[in-house]
């Protein structure tokens, strides 16, 4: 069938889109942007103060890029209960969003092999596989922002809310393609799903038969 062949061909290339998309942004460094306004420069240099990071590194300007305390590393410090906190939601992210990635390719195979061998158990799997890896995407973009949002709250209470009045801080386009991943993941278990269940219809008793080449 036509429609059956469209679905599996638009579900691969969306979880090929997806693991471009993911991969990009977990090896980029503009998750986390932040900028300290002029009027809050203390270093005696021109200009704004900015930075941007990713999960693995910290970037000050265009090439200074310095490595991000390893949070496997950092287990048996002697920290606050807060920071601890911090710390297990930085590992989570690293978990997580890495797994993903490689569910999306496990799960590109397997929808490979479903649509070769018009298998209608393995099409669900496949699907039934990328659904989870799309809640996997979100569940790790969720806890990054959720750990950003507790690193600066802790900066704050350290230091005081006065030496940051002149921080801003956001999410960057590393972000934006985390949800975007997340969101072809999902639209491919959906349509292999979709096509599972066309293939099943077609091999009911009295269903017109076609070729799909």
């Amino acid at each position: 069938m036509a429609r059956l062949g469209a679905l599996l061909l638009v579900a691969a290339l969306g979880a090929l889109l997806s693991f471009a998309l993911l991969a990009t942004a977990v090896g980029s460094n503009y998750w986390y942007l932040l900028e300290v306004a002029a009027t809050g420069n203390q270093t005696g240099l021109p200009g704004p103060l900015a930075s941007h990071s990713g999960l693995w590194h910290i970037c000050e300007g265009q090439d200074s890029c310095i490595p991000l305390i390893d949070p496997f590393a950092s287990e048996s410090l002697d920290v606050s209960t807060p920071v601890q906190h911090l710390l297990s939601l930085h590992r989570a992210v690293m978990v997580v969003l890495p797994l993903s990635l490689i569910l999306i390719a496990c799960g590109w195979m397997c929808g490979l092999l479903g649509s070769l061998a018009q298998s209608v158990p393995l099409l669900l799997f496949t699907g039934c596989h990328f659904l989870l890896g799309g809640a996997l995407t979100l569940a790790g973009t969720s806890i990054y922002i959720r750990y950003s949002d507790l690193a600066f709250a802790e900066t704050a209470r350290q230091y005081g809310a006065r030496h940051v009045q002149h921080v801003r801080v956001g999410f960057g386009w590393s972000v934006a393609l985390a949800w975007g991943s997340c969101a072809s993941e999902a639209l491919s278990g959906t349509l292999l799903l979709a096509a599972a269940r066309a293939l099943s219809l077609s091999r009911r008793p009295g269903a017109p038969h076609s070729v799909v080449i």
